[in-house]
C-alpha cells in the first residue's frame, strides 16, 4: 500500500481553536506526475499530446492548462508537467508513449518522487510570501500561473488554481515533511483549519 510522506502527522482535519478560518491547510497525496518532453516547435507532436490529454500543451512560460482528467504545468521551453489523479498515470504515461513513437519526446513517470501540499484560504498568500521572494500578488501571480521557485529553501513548483486563493506546491516527498512543519509554524499568527488529505484531480 502507498504511504503518504506526511502519514506521521495523522492528517485527519484540525479545526481553529476560534475565529473565522484564514488558512486552509491538506495534503493531496497519491496523485500522478508524469514528465514531458518535446519540442513546440513540432506541429505532431502538439497534435499528439492534445489528443492524448484531450488538453493542448500551454506554451506560455509559467501558465496551465487542462481539464477534468489532467492538469499540464509550463516547466520549461520543451518541458511539462502533468498532473493526474490516483493510480490515473501508468495508463496516460502509456498513451503517450504510443501517440508520441514517431516523434522526438520523452514521457517519464516521476509520481513516487512528489506530492502536493493545498494552501487556501483568505491569508494563504501573505503564508506563502513569507517562504518565497516570489510575487504571488494576483496582479503579477493571476489564476492558471505556475512557477518553479525556492520556498523556505525547498525547491518547489507553485500554481494557483482557483481565485480563492488556492495555491498547491508540488514538492519532493523527501521535502514534504519539513514543509508541512514550516507552515504551520510560519501560521502561527493565523487561524489555520488543517483538512483531511484529498485526492480529488488537480485539474480546474
Amino acid at each position: 500500500m502507498p504511504e503518504s510522506p506526511l502519514v506521521r502527522f495523522e492528517l485527519e482535519g484540525v479545526a481553529p481553536a476560534a475565529g473565522a478560518t484564514e488558512v486552509v491547510l491538506s495534503e493531496r497525496p497519491f496523485l500522478g506526475y508524469i514528465n514531458l518532453r518535446g519540442r513546440p516547435q513540432d506541429a505532431d507532436f502538439l497534435r499528439a499530446t492534445e489528443k492524448t490529454l484531450g488538453s493542448a500543451l500551454p506554451v506560455e512560460p509559467n501558465t496551465t492548462a487542462g481539464n477534468e482528467d489532467v492538469g499540464v504545468l509550463w516547466l520549461g521551453p520543451d518541458e511539462w508537467l502533468i498532473v493526474t489523479p490516483p493510480n490515473a498515470q501508468e495508463a496516460l504515461n502509456e498513451a503517450l508513449e504510443r501517440s508520441l513513437q514517431d516523434c522526438f519526446a520523452s514521457v517519464v513517470d516521476v509520481s513516487s518522487a512528489n506530492t502536493t501540499i493545498a494552501v487556501s484560504g483568505l491569508r494563504a498568500q501573505e503564508l506563502l510570501a513569507k517562504g518565497t521572494s516570489l510575487d504571488l500578488h494576483p496582479r503579477a501571480f493571476p489564476v492558471g500561473r505556475c512557477a518553479q521557485t525556492h520556498f523556505a529553501h525547498a525547491g518547489a513548483l507553485i500554481c494557483l488554481w482557483d481565485p480563492e486563493p488556492s495555491f498547491e506546491l508540488m514538492v519532493r516527498r523527501s521535502f514534504a515533511d519539513y514543509l508541512w512543519q514550516w507552515l504551520l509554524a510560519a501560521a502561527r499568527d493565523m487561524s489555520v483549519c488543517v483538512q483531511a488529505p484529498g485526492t480529488g484531480a488537480t485539474p480546474r
